[in-house]
């Protein structure tokens, strides 16, 4: 038993460590780090790691399908309507940021970030339920003890 029990636990620390995670999950300080070296205006960093907590809950690997049959991706919640290619030949894309959807749930937030702010120059915060129900007209977070 205590072999089978010692298996057991290897088998899965071996499928643990064989899985590739691109995935991150940040907290409103590294967020708010790693969208200014995106390029991000510090100015706006408190409306963007507001919009992010209540999107995506600020995990890169978040997807979300919506009624409309379309998925928002990644960090920003960026939909495959308008934005990125789900490589999946039932849905219909604009993919107006030339991007395929995948690449919005890897750690590298710098293609995620390159298009969201396709969208902010087109549409504002106001492109994102998110921003405007939690976010809009209310307390934002607090950034004064992160060292940015």
């Amino acid at each position: 038993m205590r072999n089978l029990n010692l298996l057991i636990v290897l088998v899965g620390l071996f499928a643990l460590l064989s899985v590739n995670v691109e995935a991150k999950k940040f907290d409103k300080c590294s967020l708010a780090k790693a969208l200014l070296a995106q390029g991000f205006n510090k100015a706006d960093l408190r409306n963007w790691v507001c919009l992010v907590q209540n999107e995506s809950g600020m995990d890169t690997n978040k997807k979300n399908n919506n009624r409309n049959g379309s998925t928002d991706w990644g960090l920003f919640q960026i939909n495959d309507r308008y934005w990125c290619d789900p490589q999946d030949k039932k849905k219909k894309t604009s993919n107006e940021c030339k991007i395929k959807c995948s690449e919005l749930l890897k750690d590298d937030i710098s293609k995620a970030s390159a298009c969201v702010k396709k969208i902010y120059k087109r549409h504002g915060y106001r492109a994102w339920y998110g921003w405007l129900n939690r976010c809009e007209g209310k307390a934002l977070p607090d950034l004064s003890k992160c060292k940015l």
